[in-house]
Protein backbone atom coordinates (compact mmCIF):
# COMPACT_ATOMS: atom_id res chain seq x y z
CA UNK A 1 0.00 0.00 0.00
CA UNK A 2 2.78 2.37 0.97
CA UNK A 3 4.79 1.37 -2.08
CA UNK A 4 1.87 2.01 -4.43
CA UNK A 5 1.38 5.51 -2.97
CA UNK A 6 5.09 6.26 -3.31
CA UNK A 7 5.06 5.28 -6.99
CA UNK A 8 2.05 7.51 -7.67
CA UNK A 9 3.76 10.44 -5.98
CA UNK A 10 6.95 9.90 -8.01
CA UNK A 11 4.91 9.73 -11.21
CA UNK A 12 3.21 13.03 -10.44
CA UNK A 13 6.52 14.74 -9.66
CA UNK A 14 8.03 13.46 -12.91
CA UNK A 15 5.01 14.71 -14.86
CA UNK A 16 5.33 18.15 -13.26
CA UNK A 17 9.03 18.28 -14.12
CA UNK A 18 8.31 17.42 -17.77
CA UNK A 19 5.69 20.15 -18.00
CA UNK A 20 8.05 22.64 -16.35
CA UNK A 21 10.80 21.80 -18.86
CA UNK A 22 8.40 22.30 -21.76
CA UNK A 23 7.37 25.73 -20.44
CA UNK A 24 10.98 26.79 -19.96
CA UNK A 25 11.83 25.65 -23.49
CA UNK A 26 8.91 27.60 -24.95
CA UNK A 27 9.86 30.77 -23.08
CA UNK A 28 13.45 30.37 -24.24
CA UNK A 29 12.41 30.07 -27.87
CA UNK A 30 10.21 33.17 -27.66
CA UNK A 31 12.86 35.22 -25.90
CA UNK A 32 15.93 34.21 -27.89
CA UNK A 33 14.58 33.91 -31.41
CA UNK A 34 15.59 36.88 -33.73
CA UNK A 35 12.85 39.49 -34.23
CA UNK A 36 11.90 40.91 -37.60
CA UNK A 37 12.37 44.64 -38.18
CA UNK A 38 9.28 46.71 -37.45
CA UNK A 39 9.38 48.60 -40.69
CA UNK A 40 10.34 45.52 -42.76
CA UNK A 41 7.54 44.00 -44.80
CA UNK A 42 7.33 40.15 -44.75
CA UNK A 43 8.40 38.33 -47.88
CA UNK A 44 5.50 37.04 -49.96
CA UNK A 45 4.80 33.31 -50.14
CA UNK A 46 5.59 31.71 -53.44
CA UNK A 47 2.20 30.01 -53.45
CA UNK A 48 0.44 33.21 -52.31
CA UNK A 49 -1.42 35.71 -54.46
CA UNK A 50 1.75 37.66 -55.35
CA UNK A 51 3.95 34.74 -56.20
CA UNK A 52 7.29 35.06 -57.90
CA UNK A 53 6.54 38.47 -59.46
CA UNK A 54 5.78 40.03 -56.08
CA UNK A 55 8.99 38.59 -54.62
CA UNK A 56 11.08 40.03 -57.48
CA UNK A 57 9.37 43.43 -57.23
CA UNK A 58 10.11 43.57 -53.50
CA UNK A 59 13.75 42.62 -54.10
CA UNK A 60 14.09 45.34 -56.75
CA UNK A 61 12.58 47.92 -54.38
CA UNK A 62 14.98 46.90 -51.60
CA UNK A 63 17.90 47.00 -54.00
CA UNK A 64 16.93 50.51 -55.15
CA UNK A 65 16.68 51.72 -51.55
CA UNK A 66 20.11 50.28 -50.71
CA UNK A 67 21.57 51.86 -53.84
CA UNK A 68 20.29 55.31 -52.84
CA UNK A 69 21.50 54.79 -49.28
CA UNK A 70 24.99 53.78 -50.45
CA UNK A 71 25.12 56.76 -52.81
CA UNK A 72 24.17 59.09 -49.95
CA UNK A 73 26.84 57.57 -47.70
CA UNK A 74 29.49 57.96 -50.39
CA UNK A 75 28.55 61.60 -50.87
CA UNK A 76 28.74 62.27 -47.14
CA UNK A 77 32.10 60.49 -46.87
CA UNK A 78 33.45 62.54 -49.78
CA UNK A 79 32.27 65.78 -48.19
CA UNK A 80 33.79 64.82 -44.85
CA UNK A 81 37.10 63.98 -46.51
CA UNK A 82 37.19 67.31 -48.31
CA UNK A 83 36.35 69.21 -45.12
CA UNK A 84 38.93 67.25 -43.15
CA UNK A 85 41.62 67.85 -45.78
CA UNK A 86 40.81 71.56 -45.92
CA UNK A 87 40.88 71.83 -42.14
CA UNK A 88 44.17 69.94 -41.95
CA UNK A 89 45.72 72.25 -44.54
CA UNK A 90 44.59 75.30 -42.57
CA UNK A 91 46.08 73.92 -39.37
CA UNK A 92 49.28 73.03 -41.19
CA UNK A 93 49.55 76.58 -42.51
CA UNK A 94 49.07 77.90 -38.99
CA UNK A 95 51.77 75.58 -37.68
CA UNK A 96 54.18 76.61 -40.45
CA UNK A 97 53.61 80.29 -39.79
CA UNK A 98 54.11 79.84 -36.06
CA UNK A 99 57.20 77.76 -36.68
CA UNK A 100 58.75 80.55 -38.72
CA UNK A 101 57.71 83.13 -36.17
CA UNK A 102 58.63 81.48 -32.87
CA UNK A 103 60.51 78.26 -33.59
CA UNK A 104 59.81 75.12 -31.62
CA UNK A 105 58.08 77.03 -28.83
CA UNK A 106 55.38 78.18 -31.24
CA UNK A 107 54.71 74.64 -32.45
CA UNK A 108 54.47 73.45 -28.92
CA UNK A 109 51.87 76.10 -28.18
CA UNK A 110 49.74 74.97 -31.10
CA UNK A 111 50.11 71.37 -29.98
CA UNK A 112 48.82 72.33 -26.58
CA UNK A 113 45.75 73.95 -28.12
CA UNK A 114 44.76 71.23 -30.56
CA UNK A 115 45.74 68.29 -28.35
CA UNK A 116 48.34 66.30 -30.33
CA UNK A 117 48.68 64.87 -33.82
CA UNK A 118 46.80 61.61 -33.34
CA UNK A 119 43.37 63.12 -32.71
CA UNK A 120 43.91 66.49 -34.41
CA UNK A 121 41.78 65.73 -37.48
CA UNK A 122 38.87 64.22 -35.57
CA UNK A 123 38.76 66.97 -32.96
CA UNK A 124 39.10 69.68 -35.60
CA UNK A 125 36.15 68.34 -37.58
CA UNK A 126 34.05 67.93 -34.43
CA UNK A 127 34.86 71.46 -33.31
CA UNK A 128 34.01 72.81 -36.75
CA UNK A 129 30.61 71.12 -36.84
CA UNK A 130 29.85 72.22 -33.27
CA UNK A 131 30.70 75.78 -34.23
CA UNK A 132 28.46 75.71 -37.30
CA UNK A 133 25.56 74.31 -35.30
CA UNK A 134 26.05 76.96 -32.64
CA UNK A 135 25.88 79.64 -35.36
CA UNK A 136 22.53 78.26 -36.52
CA UNK A 137 21.27 78.23 -32.92
CA UNK A 138 22.33 81.85 -32.33
CA UNK A 139 20.84 83.13 -35.61
CA UNK A 140 17.24 84.41 -35.82
CA UNK A 141 15.98 81.50 -37.92
CA UNK A 142 13.66 79.44 -35.70
CA UNK A 143 12.81 82.04 -33.07
CA UNK A 144 12.93 85.79 -32.71
CA UNK A 145 15.31 87.86 -30.60
CA UNK A 146 14.34 90.85 -28.50
CA UNK A 147 15.60 94.04 -30.13
CA UNK A 148 15.97 97.44 -28.44
CA UNK A 149 14.77 99.66 -31.33
CA UNK A 150 13.68 99.55 -34.96
CA UNK A 151 17.25 100.50 -35.98
CA UNK A 152 18.52 97.09 -34.83
CA UNK A 153 16.45 95.15 -37.40
CA UNK A 154 18.32 93.39 -40.19
CA UNK A 155 15.96 93.65 -43.21
CA UNK A 156 15.40 90.90 -45.76
CA UNK A 157 16.04 91.39 -49.48
CA UNK A 158 13.75 89.58 -51.91
CA UNK A 159 14.80 87.94 -55.17
CA UNK A 160 13.50 86.07 -58.17
CA UNK A 161 15.42 84.03 -60.73
CA UNK A 162 16.42 87.22 -62.56
CA UNK A 163 16.33 90.15 -60.13
CA UNK A 164 17.11 91.20 -56.58
CA UNK A 165 14.92 93.75 -54.79
CA UNK A 166 16.86 95.46 -52.03
CA UNK A 167 16.38 98.10 -49.36
CA UNK A 168 20.05 99.00 -49.00
CA UNK A 169 20.64 100.13 -52.56
CA UNK A 170 24.18 101.44 -52.18
CA UNK A 171 25.62 104.04 -54.55
CA UNK A 172 23.34 103.09 -57.45
CA UNK A 173 20.16 103.85 -55.49
CA UNK A 174 18.28 101.43 -57.74
CA UNK A 175 15.45 99.52 -56.01
CA UNK A 176 16.08 96.50 -58.22
CA UNK A 177 19.39 95.08 -59.39
CA UNK A 178 19.78 93.48 -62.81
CA UNK A 179 22.17 92.00 -63.56
CA UNK A 180 23.19 91.42 -59.95
CA UNK A 181 26.85 91.38 -58.93
CA UNK A 182 28.63 88.15 -59.79
CA UNK A 183 29.26 87.18 -56.17
CA UNK A 184 25.61 87.71 -55.27
CA UNK A 185 24.42 85.96 -58.44
CA UNK A 186 26.61 82.92 -57.73
CA UNK A 187 25.48 82.86 -54.11
CA UNK A 188 21.76 82.88 -54.95
CA UNK A 189 22.20 80.44 -57.83
CA UNK A 190 23.93 78.00 -55.48
CA UNK A 191 21.09 78.37 -52.98
CA UNK A 192 18.43 77.65 -55.62
CA UNK A 193 20.45 74.66 -56.87
CA UNK A 194 20.77 73.30 -53.32
CA UNK A 195 17.03 73.72 -52.81
CA UNK A 196 16.28 71.81 -56.03
CA UNK A 197 18.60 68.98 -54.97
CA UNK A 198 16.80 68.83 -51.63
CA UNK A 199 13.36 68.75 -53.25
CA UNK A 200 14.38 66.08 -55.75
CA UNK A 201 15.91 63.85 -53.07
CA UNK A 202 13.80 60.63 -52.89
CA UNK A 203 14.10 60.70 -49.10
CA UNK A 204 12.76 64.29 -48.84
CA UNK A 205 9.62 64.34 -46.72
CA UNK A 206 6.50 65.22 -48.65
CA UNK A 207 7.91 64.16 -52.03
CA UNK A 208 5.80 61.00 -52.08
CA UNK A 209 5.06 61.25 -55.79
CA UNK A 210 8.77 61.57 -56.68
CA UNK A 211 8.04 64.71 -58.66
CA UNK A 212 11.04 66.33 -60.36
CA UNK A 213 11.39 70.03 -59.51
CA UNK A 214 13.14 72.47 -61.85
CA UNK A 215 14.14 76.13 -61.81
CA UNK A 216 10.80 77.04 -63.45
CA UNK A 217 9.06 75.96 -60.20
CA UNK A 218 10.94 78.61 -58.22
CA UNK A 219 8.66 81.57 -57.36
CA UNK A 220 10.61 83.91 -55.10
CA UNK A 221 12.90 84.03 -52.10
CA UNK A 222 14.06 86.32 -49.33
CA UNK A 223 17.41 86.45 -47.60
CA UNK A 224 19.40 88.48 -45.11
CA UNK A 225 22.87 88.31 -43.61
CA UNK A 226 23.61 88.66 -39.93
CA UNK A 227 27.24 89.68 -40.11
CA UNK A 228 28.31 87.82 -36.97
CA UNK A 229 26.43 84.59 -37.71
CA UNK A 230 25.63 83.88 -41.36
CA UNK A 231 23.06 84.20 -44.14
CA UNK A 232 19.42 83.12 -43.77
CA UNK A 233 17.57 82.08 -46.97
CA UNK A 234 13.90 81.23 -47.51
CA UNK A 235 12.84 79.93 -50.94
CA UNK A 236 9.30 79.28 -52.21
CA UNK A 237 8.50 76.78 -54.97
CA UNK A 238 5.29 75.69 -56.66
CA UNK A 239 3.57 72.74 -54.98
CA UNK A 240 1.68 69.77 -56.35
CA UNK A 241 -1.68 71.57 -56.33
CA UNK A 242 -2.98 74.99 -57.31
CA UNK A 243 -2.79 76.71 -53.91
CA UNK A 244 0.05 74.61 -52.50
CA UNK A 245 3.66 75.69 -52.16
CA UNK A 246 6.96 74.26 -50.94
CA UNK A 247 9.12 76.47 -48.74
CA UNK A 248 12.70 75.64 -47.82
CA UNK A 249 14.76 77.44 -45.20
CA UNK A 250 18.56 77.37 -45.39
CA UNK A 251 21.30 78.90 -43.31
CA UNK A 252 24.88 79.52 -44.42
CA UNK A 253 26.97 79.95 -41.25
CA UNK A 254 29.89 81.47 -43.11
CA UNK A 255 30.66 77.97 -44.31
CA UNK A 256 28.75 75.06 -45.88
CA UNK A 257 25.06 75.83 -46.36
CA UNK A 258 22.73 73.94 -44.02
CA UNK A 259 19.05 73.10 -44.45
CA UNK A 260 17.14 74.51 -41.49
CA UNK A 261 13.59 73.53 -42.45
CA UNK A 262 11.49 72.12 -45.27
CA UNK A 263 7.72 72.40 -45.21
CA UNK A 264 4.61 72.34 -47.41
CA UNK A 265 2.50 75.51 -47.28
CA UNK A 266 -1.16 75.22 -48.29
CA UNK A 267 -2.74 78.65 -48.85
CA UNK A 268 -6.05 77.43 -50.28
CA UNK A 269 -7.92 78.15 -47.04
CA UNK A 270 -5.97 81.24 -45.91
CA UNK A 271 -8.47 84.08 -45.82
CA UNK A 272 -7.14 87.66 -45.66
CA UNK A 273 -9.19 90.32 -43.91
CA UNK A 274 -8.21 93.65 -45.53
CA UNK A 275 -8.97 96.49 -43.10
CA UNK A 276 -9.21 100.05 -44.48
CA UNK A 277 -9.81 103.06 -42.18
CA UNK A 278 -11.48 105.92 -44.05
CA UNK A 279 -12.82 109.45 -43.63
CA UNK A 280 -14.32 111.27 -46.64
CA UNK A 281 -12.16 110.66 -49.78
CA UNK A 282 -15.00 108.91 -51.61
CA UNK A 283 -13.27 109.44 -54.98
CA UNK A 284 -10.15 107.62 -53.75
CA UNK A 285 -12.28 104.83 -52.32
CA UNK A 286 -13.95 104.35 -55.71
CA UNK A 287 -10.54 103.83 -57.32
CA UNK A 288 -9.51 101.48 -54.50
CA UNK A 289 -12.64 99.36 -55.03
CA UNK A 290 -11.88 99.16 -58.76
CA UNK A 291 -8.54 97.54 -57.98
CA UNK A 292 -10.12 95.43 -55.21
CA UNK A 293 -12.72 94.06 -57.62
CA UNK A 294 -10.15 93.12 -60.27
CA UNK A 295 -7.54 91.61 -57.91
CA UNK A 296 -9.31 90.33 -54.80
CA UNK A 297 -12.65 89.21 -56.23
CA UNK A 298 -11.87 88.11 -59.78
CA UNK A 299 -8.32 86.77 -59.32
CA UNK A 300 -7.82 85.71 -55.70
CA UNK A 301 -11.25 85.03 -54.18
CA UNK A 302 -10.03 84.46 -50.59
CA UNK A 303 -10.47 87.95 -49.17
CA UNK A 304 -12.77 89.74 -46.72
CA UNK A 305 -12.98 93.56 -46.73
CA UNK A 306 -13.56 95.61 -43.57
CA UNK A 307 -14.12 99.37 -43.99
CA UNK A 308 -14.09 101.49 -40.82
CA UNK A 309 -15.57 104.90 -41.66
CA UNK A 310 -15.23 108.01 -39.49
CA UNK A 311 -17.92 110.72 -39.53
CA UNK A 312 -21.07 111.25 -41.56
CA UNK A 313 -19.82 113.31 -44.53
CA UNK A 314 -19.80 111.29 -47.81
CA UNK A 315 -20.84 108.14 -45.92
CA UNK A 316 -23.82 107.56 -48.25
CA UNK A 317 -21.55 107.73 -51.29
CA UNK A 318 -19.07 105.25 -49.78
CA UNK A 319 -21.87 102.82 -48.91
CA UNK A 320 -23.23 103.14 -52.45
CA UNK A 321 -19.82 102.23 -53.91
CA UNK A 322 -19.66 99.13 -51.71
CA UNK A 323 -23.19 98.04 -52.61
CA UNK A 324 -22.65 98.57 -56.34
CA UNK A 325 -19.46 96.49 -56.27
CA UNK A 326 -21.28 93.79 -54.34
CA UNK A 327 -24.04 93.62 -56.97
CA UNK A 328 -21.70 93.74 -59.97
CA UNK A 329 -19.49 90.81 -58.93
CA UNK A 330 -21.72 89.07 -56.33
CA UNK A 331 -19.32 89.89 -53.51
CA UNK A 332 -20.79 89.58 -50.00
CA UNK A 333 -17.63 89.23 -47.87
CA UNK A 334 -17.41 92.75 -46.53
CA UNK A 335 -18.14 94.60 -43.29
CA UNK A 336 -18.92 98.30 -42.96
CA UNK A 337 -18.38 99.95 -39.55
CA UNK A 338 -19.23 103.61 -38.94
CA UNK A 339 -17.72 105.60 -36.05
CA UNK A 340 -19.04 109.10 -35.34
CA UNK A 341 -15.77 110.54 -34.03
CA UNK A 342 -12.52 112.16 -35.12
CA UNK A 343 -10.43 110.15 -37.59
CA UNK A 344 -7.73 107.97 -36.04
CA UNK A 345 -6.01 105.40 -38.22
CA UNK A 346 -4.92 103.31 -35.23
CA UNK A 347 -8.43 103.33 -33.77
CA UNK A 348 -9.97 102.33 -37.09
CA UNK A 349 -7.59 99.39 -37.62
CA UNK A 350 -7.98 98.30 -34.00
CA UNK A 351 -11.78 98.32 -34.22
CA UNK A 352 -11.71 96.51 -37.56
CA UNK A 353 -9.42 93.77 -36.23
CA UNK A 354 -11.43 93.19 -33.05
CA UNK A 355 -14.78 93.16 -34.86
CA UNK A 356 -13.93 89.85 -36.58
CA UNK A 357 -16.07 87.06 -35.10
CA UNK A 358 -14.75 84.02 -36.96
CA UNK A 359 -11.65 81.87 -36.45
CA UNK A 360 -8.13 83.27 -36.36
CA UNK A 361 -7.66 85.26 -39.57
CA UNK A 362 -4.78 86.91 -41.40
CA UNK A 363 -5.06 90.72 -41.27
CA UNK A 364 -3.74 93.16 -43.88
CA UNK A 365 -3.74 96.76 -42.62
CA UNK A 366 -4.24 98.86 -45.74
CA UNK A 367 -4.86 102.47 -46.77
CA UNK A 368 -7.22 103.76 -49.44
CA UNK A 369 -4.33 105.03 -51.61
CA UNK A 370 -2.65 101.61 -51.84
CA UNK A 371 -2.53 99.63 -55.09
CA UNK A 372 -1.62 95.92 -54.79
CA UNK A 373 -1.57 92.82 -56.96
CA UNK A 374 -2.71 89.21 -56.50
CA UNK A 375 0.95 88.27 -56.21
CA UNK A 376 1.20 90.47 -53.12
CA UNK A 377 -1.68 88.62 -51.43
CA UNK A 378 0.21 85.35 -51.80
CA UNK A 379 3.36 87.02 -50.44
CA UNK A 380 1.34 88.13 -47.42
CA UNK A 381 0.13 84.55 -46.83
CA UNK A 382 3.50 82.91 -47.33
CA UNK A 383 5.55 85.19 -45.11
CA UNK A 384 3.19 85.43 -42.13
CA UNK A 385 2.59 82.64 -39.63
CA UNK A 386 0.59 82.60 -36.39
CA UNK A 387 2.30 81.73 -33.13
CA UNK A 388 1.90 78.00 -32.54
CA UNK A 389 3.86 76.37 -29.75
CA UNK A 390 3.04 72.91 -31.09
CA UNK A 391 4.63 73.66 -34.47
CA UNK A 392 7.20 76.17 -33.15
CA UNK A 393 6.06 78.90 -35.53
CA UNK A 394 6.89 82.44 -34.51
CA UNK A 395 6.72 84.44 -37.76
CA UNK A 396 3.76 86.44 -36.60
CA UNK A 397 4.36 89.73 -38.34
CA UNK A 398 5.19 90.83 -41.86
CA UNK A 399 6.21 94.43 -42.45
CA UNK A 400 5.95 95.67 -46.02
CA UNK A 401 8.52 98.32 -46.86
CA UNK A 402 7.95 98.08 -50.58
CA UNK A 403 5.55 100.83 -51.47
CA UNK A 404 6.42 102.80 -54.58
CA UNK A 405 5.49 106.33 -55.45
CA UNK A 406 3.48 106.42 -58.65
CA UNK A 407 5.38 107.24 -61.81
CA UNK A 408 2.90 110.02 -62.64
CA UNK A 409 3.98 111.97 -59.58
CA UNK A 410 6.76 113.37 -61.78
CA UNK A 411 4.07 115.56 -63.38
CA UNK A 412 3.76 117.47 -60.15
CA UNK A 413 7.53 117.39 -59.66
CA UNK A 414 7.89 119.39 -62.85
CA UNK A 415 5.24 121.89 -61.75
CA UNK A 416 2.28 120.47 -63.72
CA UNK A 417 -0.97 120.89 -61.82
CA UNK A 418 -2.93 117.86 -60.73
CA UNK A 419 -5.86 117.62 -63.10
CA UNK A 420 -9.21 116.00 -62.47
CA UNK A 421 -9.12 112.36 -63.55
CA UNK A 422 -5.33 112.06 -63.19
CA UNK A 423 -5.74 109.29 -60.61
CA UNK A 424 -7.78 107.26 -63.12
CA UNK A 425 -4.86 107.60 -65.55
CA UNK A 426 -2.57 106.35 -62.81
CA UNK A 427 -4.60 103.18 -62.22
CA UNK A 428 -4.71 102.53 -65.96
CA UNK A 429 -0.95 103.03 -66.19
CA UNK A 430 -0.24 100.64 -63.33
CA UNK A 431 -2.61 98.00 -64.68
CA UNK A 432 -0.91 98.10 -68.10
CA UNK A 433 2.54 97.99 -66.47
CA UNK A 434 1.94 94.60 -64.84
CA UNK A 435 2.88 91.36 -66.51
CA UNK A 436 3.31 87.74 -65.43
CA UNK A 437 6.91 88.31 -64.37
CA UNK A 438 6.01 91.14 -61.97
CA UNK A 439 6.09 94.88 -61.85
CA UNK A 440 7.83 96.67 -64.72
CA UNK A 441 7.64 100.23 -63.34
CA UNK A 442 10.15 99.80 -60.51
CA UNK A 443 12.68 102.35 -61.69
CA UNK A 444 14.86 104.95 -60.07
CA UNK A 445 12.85 107.94 -61.33
CA UNK A 446 9.39 106.42 -60.87
CA UNK A 447 9.50 105.83 -57.13
CA UNK A 448 11.42 104.59 -54.13
CA UNK A 449 11.16 102.00 -51.40
CA UNK A 450 9.35 103.61 -48.48
CA UNK A 451 11.82 102.34 -45.88
CA UNK A 452 10.50 104.95 -43.43
CA UNK A 453 6.93 103.59 -43.60
CA UNK A 454 5.54 100.95 -41.22
CA UNK A 455 1.81 101.17 -41.94
CA UNK A 456 1.25 98.37 -44.48
CA UNK A 457 1.48 95.17 -42.43
CA UNK A 458 0.27 91.57 -42.36
CA UNK A 459 -0.23 89.66 -39.11
CA UNK A 460 -2.65 87.17 -37.62
CA UNK A 461 -5.44 88.56 -35.47
CA UNK A 462 -4.44 86.44 -32.45
CA UNK A 463 -0.91 87.87 -32.47
CA UNK A 464 -2.21 91.42 -32.94
CA UNK A 465 -4.48 91.00 -29.89
CA UNK A 466 -1.77 89.34 -27.77
CA UNK A 467 0.80 92.03 -28.58
CA UNK A 468 -1.52 94.75 -27.31
CA UNK A 469 -2.82 96.25 -30.57
CA UNK A 470 -2.60 99.94 -31.50
CA UNK A 471 -2.32 102.90 -29.19
CA UNK A 472 -5.85 104.22 -29.77
CA UNK A 473 -5.10 107.49 -27.95
CA UNK A 474 -3.11 108.73 -30.97
CA UNK A 475 -5.27 111.03 -33.10
CA UNK A 476 -4.84 112.12 -36.70
CA UNK A 477 -1.92 111.14 -38.93
CA UNK A 478 1.18 109.10 -38.07
CA UNK A 479 2.84 107.48 -35.09
CA UNK A 480 0.49 104.57 -34.44
CA UNK A 481 2.27 102.22 -36.85
CA UNK A 482 5.71 102.88 -35.33
CA UNK A 483 4.40 102.14 -31.83
CA UNK A 484 2.93 98.82 -33.01
CA UNK A 485 6.15 97.96 -34.86
CA UNK A 486 8.17 98.50 -31.69
CA UNK A 487 5.83 96.21 -29.74
CA UNK A 488 6.62 93.39 -32.12
CA UNK A 489 10.35 94.12 -31.96
CA UNK A 490 10.31 93.92 -28.16
CA UNK A 491 8.73 90.44 -28.32
CA UNK A 492 10.29 87.11 -29.33
CA UNK A 493 8.52 87.11 -32.69
CA UNK A 494 10.38 87.18 -36.00
CA UNK A 495 9.80 90.42 -37.89
CA UNK A 496 10.13 90.10 -41.67
CA UNK A 497 10.87 93.46 -43.30
CA UNK A 498 11.40 93.18 -47.03
CA UNK A 499 10.67 94.99 -50.31
CA UNK A 500 7.53 93.71 -52.05
CA UNK A 501 7.26 94.47 -55.74
CA UNK A 502 3.47 94.04 -55.84
CA UNK A 503 2.56 96.85 -53.41
CA UNK A 504 2.29 100.51 -54.47
CA UNK A 505 1.68 103.63 -52.45
CA UNK A 506 0.04 105.99 -54.96
CA UNK A 507 1.23 109.55 -54.95
CA UNK A 508 -1.08 112.18 -53.55
CA UNK A 509 -0.52 115.65 -52.21
CA UNK A 510 0.21 115.46 -48.51
CA UNK A 511 -1.17 118.19 -46.25
CA UNK A 512 0.25 118.56 -42.75
CA UNK A 513 -2.45 120.29 -40.70
CA UNK A 514 -1.81 122.48 -37.68
CA UNK A 515 -3.75 120.19 -35.34
CA UNK A 516 -0.91 117.63 -35.38
CA UNK A 517 1.47 117.36 -32.45
CA UNK A 518 5.06 118.63 -33.04
CA UNK A 519 6.33 115.04 -33.42
CA UNK A 520 3.55 114.11 -35.86
CA UNK A 521 4.02 117.35 -37.82
CA UNK A 522 7.76 116.67 -38.20
CA UNK A 523 7.09 113.11 -39.42
CA UNK A 524 4.45 114.41 -41.85
CA UNK A 525 6.83 117.00 -43.31
CA UNK A 526 9.60 114.41 -43.73
CA UNK A 527 7.18 112.11 -45.56
CA UNK A 528 6.02 115.04 -47.71
CA UNK A 529 9.62 115.85 -48.69
CA UNK A 530 10.29 112.23 -49.67
CA UNK A 531 7.03 111.95 -51.63
CA UNK A 532 7.28 115.01 -53.86
CA UNK A 533 9.71 113.62 -56.42
CA UNK A 534 13.01 111.85 -56.90
CA UNK A 535 16.27 113.60 -56.09
CA UNK A 536 16.95 114.20 -59.78
CA UNK A 537 13.44 115.52 -60.43
CA UNK A 538 13.67 117.92 -57.49
CA UNK A 539 16.99 119.14 -58.87
CA UNK A 540 15.40 119.76 -62.26
CA UNK A 541 12.62 121.71 -60.52
CA UNK A 542 15.06 123.85 -58.50
CA UNK A 543 17.29 124.62 -61.48
CA UNK A 544 14.53 124.90 -64.08
CA UNK A 545 15.26 128.59 -64.74
CA UNK A 546 18.89 127.82 -65.59
CA UNK A 547 17.80 124.91 -67.79
CA UNK A 548 15.27 127.06 -69.64
CA UNK A 549 17.88 129.82 -70.14
CA UNK A 550 20.33 127.27 -71.54
CA UNK A 551 17.74 125.94 -73.97
CA UNK A 552 16.92 129.47 -75.19
CA UNK A 553 20.63 130.18 -75.79
CA UNK A 554 20.97 126.95 -77.73
CA UNK A 555 18.08 127.97 -80.01
CA UNK A 556 19.62 131.40 -80.70
CA UNK A 557 23.01 130.00 -81.69
CA UNK A 558 23.50 129.71 -85.46
CA UNK A 559 23.96 126.19 -86.68
CA UNK A 560 27.63 125.50 -87.45
CA UNK A 561 28.26 123.09 -90.26
CA UNK A 562 31.22 120.80 -89.90
CA UNK A 563 33.74 120.91 -92.82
Amino acid sequence: MLRRGLLAWVFRVALLLVLLCCCVSLVYLLACSPRADVGQAPLPWVSGPTGKDGYQALLQEREEQHRHYISSLKKQISQLKDELQERSEQLKNVQDSLEHAGGAGGIKGVGGIIGGEGTMGERSHTDLMDFLRSQLTKAEVHTGVKLPTEYAVVPFDSFTFQKVYQLEMGLTRHPEEKPVRKDKRDELAETIETALETLNNPEEEGNVHHRTYSSSDFIEGIYRTERDKGTHYELTFKGDQNHEFKRLVFFRPFGPIMKAKSERVDTSNMLINIIVPLAKRADKFKQFMHNFREVCVKQDGRVHLTVVYFGKEQVAEVKSILENTSKEVSFKNYTFIQLNEEFSRGKGLDVGAKSWKGNNVLLFFCDVDIYFTAEFLNTCRLNTQPVSFLQDRRRAYLIMAAELRSSLCSLRGYGVREREGQSDQLYTFLSKSLDQSGITVIKKDTGFWRDFGFGMTCQYRSDFINIGGFDIDIKGWGGEDVHLYRKYLHSNLIVVRTPVRGLFHLWHEKRCVDELTPEQYKMCMQSKAMNEASHGQLGMLVFRHEIEAHLRKQKLKPSIKKP
